[in-house]
């Protein structure tokens, strides 16, 4: 009895420390607008402003379940269950289906939809605690998980839609990137599916408050590495350049357009080595070259190409012959060191772009350059 009561007051420690943590989380998305995770990103003041909502909504959730580690009355307990769980209804679930969608920059998504999702959630929890019963729990539960077996498909669409948007108008996609928005997804599932199995034994209770502290640390460094995308894309904004979208271009108009564009952004970009400029967005290449960016996304499309990829394989190439002349003036140089030179702010970006294009790592290729440049320099030095 007595390793019970001490077992039970370790576990009201650790879910009051739980429910601290995320209210200082709560304070500190408010009232820091500085990262102190990543200082030289700038993250979305909106998103700042939905997660400490979330986390609000967890200490709160911590205080309305709280009576329940005290009532000793099954009755009494299932009425404080029936309580929290409309509670969390209306709070955390939707404010977590509110934060999936802000994470996405490409375009605002309207958030009225995330309230007609839970509202039957919502009307079935207050039908249970009005009738103390708890007869419609079963087709809650599986309205739930048919309903976030749909977000999950909406964000496979969405994360693709998005990546898509990212690639057409950004340069360098460190700290953009939100796939791992599906972790708050697995997180939190795993959470309310746990705690939906709780058989009365602390166990569970220690697993969803451990779960608990993953997910406000997840959210807190998503949060602090997500750079603010919010910037005009629209093509009526990029120039004053008119939109001749839909109002339909000819074949040798389109083919003048794009050859015009393939000859200023050898002027502007490639000649004055624009490229190197990093975090360069697709708007700002707009404005170098004088045209719109519906005009020059067109063009990428018809080189079989993104933005993206465009820009990478300038700096990749750069790289190369920035790493031939290294060779030749028989100067030691590392691969950052040359990363860094063509225009990537980030080692793991270069990384990723260079294996991409030439299907092995720079430090491989530098390898097998070094093993031929050796070879044809035995050759020419045979009698």
């Amino acid at each position: 009895m007595h390793d019970h009561i001490q077992e039970d007051i370790i576990f009201l420690m650790f879910y009051a420390s739980v429910a601290m943590l995320s209210l200082i989380a709560c304070c500190y998305l408010l009232f820091r607008r500085a990262n102190a995770i990543a200082p030289d990103v700038m993250s979305p003041l909106r998103l700042r402003r939905w997660t400490a909502a979330f986390f609000a909504a967890i200490a709160l959730c911590h205080l309305w379940y709280l009576p329940m580690f005290f009532l000793t009355s099954p009755d009494d307990k299932m009425l404080g269950s029936l309580i929290a769980g409309l509670l969390d209804s209306m709070t955390v679930i939707p404010l977590t289906i509110v934060i999936l969608l802000v994470m996405l920059q490409d375009r605002r998504r309207p958030l009225w939809p995330v309230a007609v999702m839970v509202a039957p959630l919502v009307v079935g929890n207050a039908f249970s605690v009005a009738t103390r019963s708890d007869v419609l729990l079963p087709v809650l539960f599986v309205y739930f998980l048919l309903m976030w077996l749909g977000l999950i498909i909406y964000m496979v669409r969405a994360i693709r839609q998005y990546g898509r948007w990212l690639r057409d108008n950004y340069a360098d996609l460190e700290h953009k990137e939100v796939w791992q928005g599906f972790v708050v997804l697995a997180i939190f599932f795993l959470v309310y599916t746990i705690y939906s199995l709780d058989a009365g034994e602390l166990i569970y209770e220690f697993a969803t408050e451990v779960i608990n502290i993953v997910l406000i640390c997840y959210l807190l460094w998503r949060v602090e590495t997500l750079n603010d995308l919010s910037f005009p894309v629209n093509d009526a904004e990029d120039l004053n350049v008119p939109d001749m979208r839909g109002q339909g271009i000819s074949p040798g108009e389109s083919f003048h357009i794009r050859n015009s564009i393939g000859s200023l952004l050898q002027q502007h970009c490639v000649d004055k080595q624009l490229y190197l400029q990093h975090d360069l967005t697709l708007l700002q290449l707009t404005q170098a070259i004088g045209t719109n960016r519906y005009y020059l996304s067109q063009y990428f499309a018809s080189q079989g190409t993104t933005y993206n990829d465009y820009i990478n394989d300038l700096r990749i190439n750069h790289f190369v012959s920035l790493y031939r002349e290294a060779v030749d003036s028989k100067r030691s140089i590392t691969a950052q060191q040359l990363a860094q030179k063509s225009g990537y702010r980030s080692y793991n970006t270069f990384r990723n772009a260079f294996k991409r294009k030439t299907g092995q790592s720079a430090t491989a290729w530098m390898k097998a350059a070094e093993r031929k440049q050796a070879g044809l320099e035995g050759k020419v030095g045979e009698p």
